[in-house]
């Protein structure tokens, strides 16, 4: 009988994934959720692509991307940290869904409103992996919004003298309440 909590995944490694530090499993402890703020996943793929450390030749990344129909592509492997939320990688998995969020002016003070809602798709192949993880990461507790452990404030880039958050991830129209009755998981920072 096939495990029901084991979603269909895309193995797609990063061209630098084997760069990344390994860690041991039973450290991670949170998932956080993102959104890409991108308009497709192709962009994405290239965004995570890009290399912006050049000390370790890695970038900016999730480990799991989750297109708007719902398939769900792995492009960095659990046991390796990904870069995708300050001060917590170490510590956790990060999960980004396709969703244009601000884009293309992420940090403009007259364009902070993310309106594009989250597919069916996409939350139900959410559910199926965040289940998949607890089955798998013992020490699986928390999850996380990326606007829920970076408030970070910045000035607007089109008025200076206004203040925007730098995270606003995965925004207003991530259905929280679906999420948390679909998984045994914890909130932080809410």
């Amino acid at each position: 009988m096939p495990d029901p909590t084991l979603p269909s995944v895309r193995v797609e490694p990063l061209p630098y994934e084997t760069r990344l530090e390994a860690r041991p499993l039973s450290q991670v402890d949170l998932v956080v959720i993102h959104c890409t703020e991108l308009p497709d996943m192709a962009m994405a793929r290239r965004f995570g692509e890009e290399v912006l450390y050049p000390a370790s030749g890695t970038g900016n990344c999730g480990h799991f991307y989750i297109d708007r129909d719902g398939s769900v592509h792995r492009y960095v492997a659990v046991e390796r940290v990904a870069h995708h939320t300050r001060g917590y990688n170490p510590r956790s998995v990060g999960i980004e869904l396709v969703n244009r969020g601000r884009y293309p002016d992420w940090l403009a003070a007259s364009h902070q409103t993310m309106d594009e809602p989250y597919t069916g798709a996409q939350i139900a192949a959410l559910e199926t992996l965040l289940r998949h993880l607890q089955a798998t990461l013992p020490t699986l507790r928390y999850i996380a919004g990326h606007e829920d452990l970076d408030t970070t404030e910045v000035d607007a880039t089109d008025d200076p003298g206004q203040r925007v958050r730098r995270k606003r991830d995965p925004g207003p129209l991530f259905p929280w309440p679906t999420v948390l009755q679909a998984v045994a998981l914890e909130r932080l920072g809410a």
